[in-house]
This record gives structure tokens, C-alpha cells and sequence, in this order.
């Protein structure tokens, strides 16, 4: 089978940030979802809030810019309309890759598709347990033909993107001992997980086609790699985010990613190889991220030379301080600094959960909070 890849504008990025309702009082996730949707009105084209795969969730989906910025302005103005719908619901909204408390077994899936049902159909236990929530970034590619090297290249810095996104250290009550519990749990699923690393395009169409045969899958979509091609869009996608507390966290990953798809990009016009890992060098980059987080000591070349992944990125963004000039989000990238010294997401819980002496709850409310705060500034 062929399978096209959508003319795009070079280096164009758009964003989709996955919200949790949760109840005010309680801390508790709530089924708030169709009800803000259908409070919302709905609205064609970009930028948009959609459903998810559980009630209590939306996912509120930028237009395509060129500047990270725009989109994530985008981001906020709808986040400040449906908060504005949430309040009196008694309803706040958080980001993060899990919920701290709730229970995955009392959640609802979304009614009416289709593609859940089948998910959940037949993935069983697994699939209930998808509570999770996360941030995917687009990035466009002009060419077809850089798709494969750039999205092994970026492979090369999933552990960063995990490090710095980190935010799921709780899962259903419990510490972890994971920065990121929802890397783990989300590769369960058959179709997730780390990417396959081709080296030519009919090697892609030819795994889609196998798997469309034997009735994995009925659409690209349904194929979840942690980061993968998106035809349709004529983008590369980047799902190897958890759910991130802030808008400003946000613009500075989103940043990093534009950054390192255009930085490839100008090595692949310059007739340079991208480097790439070996897949069981990827898989332990993924795994080390993971659990320590930022303070992951990970494999940084095919040669297996190790790095402390914070170290790492003091190197790397003055190294793309160029790249980030000319796509004007020198601003934002410079934004993953703060990260690492305000500490991430799942830092920032473990903290709020230490001095209040253990509560869960607190770590919700300080989740909330950031959110909010974040989008009213």
C-alpha cells in the first residue's frame, strides 16, 4: 500500500494538551467532559477542544504557527473559555501524566466511538487502565524523504523530552519511585510505545499494510509510537510527553522540539547523516527517563558514551541557540532551563506531597493551581 505524506509548511508546529476534570472538593477525577463540551458549542477547524478517551477528559488542540508561541496563545484562550464554564460547575483542570489518587476502575469511557470501543474491546484490562494523560507536539516536514532520519534523530533525545516532562510519580495512591509512571504503563498497549526505526518509507508502508491485514489496526492513528509519523498532517509528532502542568512548560518542550526537527532537517540539506541509536540503546534511554527523571544518567551515542541527561542539555540549547533565533522561540527554549532548576512536574509534586505530610490531595490542588495560575498571568 502507499501511503502519502501531506504537503506541509517547513517546520510549522501546532500543539494538543490532554486536560483532567477534576472535582474541586474532593480532588477526585470527574466525568465533566461532555458536559463542557456541549456547554462549549462545537467549532470546526484549528483551534478546537475535543473528547478523549475517558470522560474526564479534554484535549484542547492548537492551530498549526509557526512561532510556539502562537500556539500555545492558542492553548490558553481556549483553556481560560472552558475554565470559565468549570468554575461553576465546581470543576478544575490539571495537567499532569497521571492522576496522584484516582482510581483507574472508576472511570468512564467516552460513549459513542467507535475507535474506544474497539480499544478497550480489545485490550481488556490494559486499556481501563489508560488514565493517563499527556502532550503531543506537531512539527512539520516538507519532504517525505527526511521523515525516517529526523524521527531517529529525535530518538536520540527522548530521554530529555521525558526527563523534562516527567509528572506522573503518583498512580492510584502510591509513590511510584517512577518521575514518569505513564511511559511504562502507556507502551502496554499493543500499538504504543517506541517507534520501529526504518530506514526507507516502503518499509513503513509495508508494516502498515501487514498490520491492517490482520486487523491490528484500521487507521495510521491507531498506530500510538511514543513519536511517529502523521501523514495526514505532513507532520512529525512527538506523544513522548506527559501531561504537562503549565503553559509556559509547554512553549519551552514545544520549542526544543521545533528546534531539534529543524536542526536535522539543515543536517539532512547539508547532506550530513542524522545519528541514530540502537533500538536496545533507545529502549534503556526510555527506561532510565523514566525512573530517574532528571536525574537520569543516559546513553548519549551509538558508541554508548553516558551523560547526565541535565548535563546533557546545558550543552545542548545554546548548541540550538541559532536555530531557535531564526525560529523566533529563543524565548521559549530558553524556558527548559527554568524547568530543570525549578524542577519538573513530578519533582514539584513529590515535594508538595512532603510537606503535607503525604497528602495526595495537596498535590492535586497544587496541580490545579499551576494550570490556572499559569493561563491567568
Amino acid at each position: 500500500m502507499g501511503i502519502d505524506f501531506a504537503p506541509s509548511l517547513r517546520s510549522r508546529l501546532g500543539i494538543e494538551w490532554e486536560i483532567a476534570c477534576v472535582d474541586r472538593r474532593s480532588g477526585e477525577l470527574a466525568p465533566a467532559g461532555p458536559e463542557l463540551l456541549a456547554r462549549l458549542g462545537s467549532a470546526d477547524g484549528f483551534p478546537h477542544v475535543t473528547n478523549e478517551l475517558l470522560t474526564n477528559t479534554i484535549e484542547i488542540v492548537s492551530a498549526p504557527h509557526h512561532r510556539a508561541r502562537d500556539a500555545v496563545a492558542d492553548l490558553t484562550g481556549l483553556v481560560e473559555r472552558v475554565s470559565a464554564i468549570a468554575e461553576p460547575m465546581g470543576i478544575d483542570l490539571l495537567s499532569s501524566g497521571t492522576h496522584p489518587f484516582s482510581q483507574w476502575f472508576q472511570q468512564q469511557v467516552t460513549p459513542g466511538k467507535p475507535r474506544y470501543d474497539t480499544l478497550i474491546d480489545r485490550t481488556r484490562w490494559w486499556g481501563r487502565q489508560m488514565m493517563i494523560w499527556g502532550v503531543h507536539v506537531h512539527v512539520a516536514v516538507e519532504d517525505r524523504r527526511k521523515v525516517l532520519p529526523i524521527i531517529d534523530g529525535l530518538l536520540t533525545y527522548l530521554p530529555h523530552f521525558q526527563a523534562l516532562s516527567a509528572s506522573s510519580p503518583f498512580w492510584a495512591g502510591e509513590n511510584t519511585g517512577y518521575a514518569s509512571n505513564r511511559a511504562l504503563m502507556f507502551q502496554q498497549l499493543p500499538t504504543a510505545g517506541l517507534p520501529p526505526q526504518f530506514t526507507e518509507w516502503a518499509q513503513y508502508e509495508s508494516m502498515v499494510a501487514d498490520l491492517q491485514h490482520i486487523g491490528v489496526i484500521e487507521e495510521l492513528n491507531e498506530l500510538r509510537w511514543d513519536i511517529r509519523p502523521s501523514p495526514k498532517w505532513g507532520t512529525i509528532e512527538v506523544r513522548t510527553f506527559d501531561g504537562i502542568p503549565t503553559a509556559r512548560e509547554i512553549g519551552a518542550l514545544a520549542a526544543l522540539t521545533q528546534c531539534l526537527v529543524e536542526h536535522f532537517s539543515r543536517e539532512l540539506d547539508a547532506g550530513r547523516e542524522v545519528p541514530r541509536m540502537q533500538p536496545w540503546f533507545v529502549r534503556e534511554n526510555k527506561w532510565r527517563a523514566a525512573r530517574y527523571g532528571m536525574e537520569a544518567i543516559i546513553i548519549r551515542n551509538a558508541a554508548g558514551d553516558e551523560r547526565l541527561v541535565t548535563e546533557d542539555l546545558d550543552e545542548l540549547l545554546p548548541a540550538l541557540a541559532p536555530i531557535a533565533d531564526s525560529l523566533d522561540c529563543a524565548a521559549e527554549l530558553e524556558q527548559c532551563r527554568d524547568i530543570v532548576e525549578r524542577g519538573a512536574s513530578y519533582q514539584r509534586q513529590l515535594r508538595v506531597a512532603g510537606a503535607s505530610h503525604g497528602s495526595l490531595k495537596a498535590v492535586v490542588s497544587a496541580l490545579a493551581r499551576e494550570l490556572h495560575e499559569g493561563i491567568s498571568t
